[in-house]
């Protein structure tokens, strides 16, 4: 659900896949903040989109650039290459020397950091007002003269590996959850780790990454997208002199990879060091960009809070506090996503319970789900928290501005953020109860179970699946 876009960023640097979530409420349906709300869009000749909104309650401005690629433009042999590049647009141009930008961003009292994900790449800054001249040179610059250099790529491939290593290899789940994508899909895109396979990361080559930077990164393939204490016509006017010269390339489209309808239950068991079992229940589901009812993308976000919305979710009051068989338990859907997606249902038993037994609880609530209305008092529950918690946490101009991006980069346009408040306030019941029986069924299933090993076995890593039903 929306409410995790609080932690995209963190999860973007880990090359991973991120819900967008309940900003909306604050950012573009709140009178509250006495200032006008209104996006400004343009576009230059040269094709780059730029989209403003003044946000005057303090002197800074968030700068974003965001290019529409990410891991799924990739093909296989090159998985991870947009993460690595995102790397490598740090070692500088022929202007400013590797790490420059990072410095020159810090002396002027700013901060700045990069994200990948599976369908965009996208570069910010926060600064004082008066300092967004030194960004847009900057990323301009960067956007057409990077230098791509051998020892450079030598030395970042090194700190690509070892992230890879810490952040998936070294936890249990984050590796499980890289083996379930693997076997959800058999064709689509995102079966492929943001951050890349081992084996592509090795053997990375400049041509690889210099062709990849011609090929996505120009103005027509990008968008500007600034959020803070400015005027909208100053922004334009400093985008035209900065990114206006710059030439736009010949976009080739991605060929489409349709994912093969899946006929059966997929289930594999990883066997991994670590504490505790878990469980990784996956549905096959349409998103926004892919669903024929735009009502039922909306309907499966209530139903994911309906599950794991906050203490008073059924998944918390059942399977935590009430049977107790559940350290923890969680839902999530992607709404948001450039290609259909998964709805996932997650749980860590408590010692002394079985997964077997977990699975068996999971399914009884999805049952519940497809047998019985959700009673209204529940349901406005859901939607008034869905609603809410945006207010209480996300009232920043920094997730402002990831909304505008993440919805133009994905296709469905800025604007459709607007819709959001009002789509979930519609859904009903009886539409809950549809999606659940139409989408939550064993054909569209996929099951991964950790299988704790020994710690001291590290060296061991074995894996253990049979999939069923392709």
């Amino acid at each position: 659900m929306l409410r995790n876009i609080a932690r995209l960023y963190h999860q973007q640097r880990l090359g991973g896949t991120a819900i967008w979530l309940l900003l909306v409420a604050v950012v573009f349906s709140t009178p509250s903040y006495g200032q006008s709300l209104a996006v400004h869009e343009f576009k230059l000749p040269n094709g780059l989109k730029i989209l403003v909104k003044e946000d005057h309650r303090s002197p800074v401005v968030v700068s974003q650039v965001w290019y529409k690629v990410g891991s799924s433009y990739e093909h296989g042999g090159i998985t991870g290459i947009s993460h690595m590049l995102e790397h490598m647009m740090f070692k500088g141009t022929d202007k400013y020397a590797p790490g420059e930008f990072s410095r020159i961003i810090a002396e002027n009292g700013g901060n700045e950091n990069a994200f990948t994900n599976r369908d965009y790449t996208a570069y910010f800054q926060t600064l004082d007002k008066s300092r967004l001249a030194i960004s847009f040179e900057m990323e301009a610059d960067r956007m057409r003269n990077l230098h791509l250099l051998d020892e450079e790529l030598t030395k970042e491939l090194q700190v690509v590996l070892e992230e890879r290593r810490k952040r998936t290899e070294d936890n249990p789940q984050a590796k499980m959850y890289e083996y379930l994508m693997a076997m959800a899909y058999a064709n689509s895109p995102y079966k492929n780790p943001v951050i890349g396979w081992p084996a592509d990361i090795e053997n990375y080559k400049v041509a690889d990454l210099q062709a990849w930077y011609e090929r996505w990164y120009a103005p027509n393939n990008a968008t500007l997208v600034v959020v803070g204490d400015v005027d909208v016509d100053d922004v334009l006017q400093l985008a035209k002199k900065y990114f206006g010269a710059l030439e736009p390339s010949v976009l080739v489209d991605v060929k489409p990879r349709t994912e093969m309808p899946q006929q059966g239950v997929r289930r594999m068991i990883v066997k991994l060091p670590a504490k505790l079992p878990f469980i990784f229940m996956a549905y096959k589901v349409p998103v926004l960009n892919t669903i024929d009812n735009e009502q039922e993308a909306y309907a499966l976000e209530v139903l994911a809070g309906i599950l794991d919305g906050g203490n008073s979710a059924r998944f918390s009051t059942q399977l935590v506090r009430g049977r107790q068989i559940a350290v923890s338990a969680s839902a999530g859907y992607d709404l948001s996503a450039r290609l259909s997606s998964l709805l996932t249902l997650s749980a860590t038993p408590v010692e002394g319970v079985s997964v077997a037994t977990i699975e068996a609880a999971i399914k009884e609530e999805v049952m519940r789900l497809q047998n019985e209305l959700v009673l209204p008092d529940e349901l406005s529950r859901v939607k008034a928290q869905v609603l809410a918690q945006s207010v209480y946490e996300h009232d920043s101009m920094f997730y402002q501005g990831m909304l505008l991006g993440i919805f133009e980069m994905v296709g469905l346009g800025w604007s459709k953020i607007d819709e959001y408040v009002e789509q979930i306030n519609k859904i009903t019941a009886e539409q809950i109860q549809a999606v659940a029986k139409k989408y939550l069924i064993d054909r569209h299933l996929n099951i991964a179970v950790l299988e704790p090993q020994a710690l001291v076995l590290q060296a061991t890593h074995e894996l253990k699946g049979a999939n069923h039903g392709h």
